[in-house]
């Protein structure tokens, strides 16, 4: 999902629907290419945009959504109006491990018998979340951010009684970096894009110039980019570089999964970079007022809303983003970083 980020511009929509509560109606992107949006639970993005490829075998999905009842019927009325049917879908090519777009996959896989693929990266989160913890790996992370106790009271309480091993469903299909997945009649690549996961997944297709980029480029917000889960990751920088592996393609139009189509991928790149390069500066100085913990930091920097006026899930998302600037601006030598519990850091040379 998204953090509450600041909103950047972006490009003019081709298909953004209604700007109401209304979901957007399923739209023909090119032919034998459409577009279903399927609703979110308690979200303000509302919908994941399920894109269909047809085929003479049957059709494949990019995405699936989140499983409730509501989207799933969603998806399948989608695809009826379409002219085919949930129990026809061949594949399922999932960009990224998040619920809003894995989430349905298990289930259409189990209608229909369709294939369902991930990066290895995603596939090895799948591994790790079935062992953690979630009532300790949350407080593990808080600590890092110089939580107040307050915080992870509150996460403590809210997570009690929740289960602590889950099964998950495992992907069909892993697809590296360049992968050319089996769908007939098209000629999708798949590109690396690690940064928002582990493990994210673009696909570009030539013959259109389509480039779906899941959540990796969003047409208004910016996507949550996670902290590292180890000393050694950077999770920002990841997803800084994985912007340029989409630049020179001559793209025509961008099929994202929230918000709406939209033109002009080259500005749009440029729109995130800018974006991030002002969150630094953002960062030094909450740093040079004082803040030494990536809480503060967050604290300090602005949002779509106030700090003050933020749940503890939305100043955990922004305390985990800070955190992912702080640890590339170390990576860049512009900060120290003091190692312990809880990480502290310090200015170490001019941005």
């Amino acid at each position: 999902m998204t953090s509450p980020a600041p909103q950047t511009p972006g490009p003019a929509r081709t298909n953004a629907g209604p700007p109401g509560p209304q979901l957007p109606p399923v739209s023909p992107v090119r032919p034998g290419v459409w577009s279903i949006p399927v609703p979110l639970p308690n979200t303000s993005l509302r919908y994941v945009l399920v894109y269909v490829f047809e085929t003479d075998a049957g059709p494949y999905l990019i995405d699936a959504g989140w499983n409730t009842d509501e989207a799933y019927a969603a998806l399948s009325e989608g695809l009826t109006g379409i002219g085919t049917r949930l129990e026809d879908v061949r594949g399922v090519l999932v960009t990224h491990v998040h619920p809003d777009h894995y989430g349905l996959a298990a289930r259409v896989r189990e209608r229909s018998g369709a294939w369902v693929s991930l990066h290895p990266a995603d596939a090895a989160v799948l591994d790790r979340f079935a062992e953690m913890d979630p009532v300790s790996h949350g407080l593990a992370m808080l600590r890092r951010t110089g939580a107040p106790k307050q915080a992870m009271d509150e996460h403590h309480e809210r997570l009690r009684g929740f289960p602590t091993t889950r099964v998950l469903p495992r992907p069909d299909v892993l697809l590296e970096d360049g992968a050319r997945p089996d769908v007939p009649g098209w000629d999708l690549t798949s590109i690396w894009t690690p940064g928002h996961s582990p493990g994210h997944l673009c696909f570009w297709e030539p013959r259109h110039r389509l480039m779906l980029t899941g959540d990796h480029v969003l047409p208004r917000i910016t996507p949550n980019v996670p902290p590292p889960v180890d000393e050694k990751a950077d999770t920002l920088g990841g997803f800084l570089r994985s912007l340029d592996r989409l630049r020179g393609r001559d793209a025509s139009e961008v099929l994202p999964a929230h918000e709406w189509r939209f033109t002009d991928l080259e500005g749009r790149l440029d729109d995130l970079r800018d974006h991030h390069h002002a969150r630094f500066a953002e960062v030094m100085a909450a740093l040079e007022a004082g803040a030494e913990v990536a809480w503060d930091v967050a604290a300090r920097m602005e949002w779509s809303r106030p700090w003050d006026g933020m749940d503890l899930l939305a100043r955990q998302s922004a305390a985990g983003e800070a955190f992912a600037h702080l640890r590339a601006l170390t990576r860049r030598g512009v900060l120290r970083e003091e190692p312990g519990e809880t990480l502290r850091w310090r200015v170490a040379a001019r941005l």
